[in-house]
Order: C-alpha cells, then structure tokens, then sequence
C-alpha cells in the first residue's frame, strides 16, 4: 500500500510541477518570484499527501 501512495505521490507531485511551469510560462511571471510560487505550491500539495496518506492508513 505505501509503494502505491508513493508512486501516486511522486506522478502527481510531477504533473502538479509541469502545470505550475506551464502558469509561471504563460502568466510570464518572474524569475525571482518562481522559487517562492514553486515552493508554495509543493509544500500545500505535499500536505494533501500526506493527509491523503493518513487518512488511508487509518481507515484501512
């Protein structure tokens, strides 16, 4: 069950990344300013993971 959480993770957490270039791409925004945005987003997605992750082990 956690090798499946983790792939699951790693995919999602690539496509979460990919779309967030496409944004930074296409709204034009800054260099400076996309370390912040990246990082903002992959610490609110990483806590949805690891909810998500949680919420699994404890209903199963």
């Amino acid at each position: 069950m956690i090798a499946i959480v983790v792939l699951f993770s790693v995919f999602y957490l690539f496509q979460i990344n990919r779309m967030t270039y496409a944004l930074c791409a296409q709204k034009e925004i800054p260099e400076e300013k996309q370390p912040k945005i990246y990082r903002t987003i992959n610490v609110l997605i990483t806590i949805l993971l690891i909810s998500f992750y949680l919420e699994i082990l404890f209903t199963v």
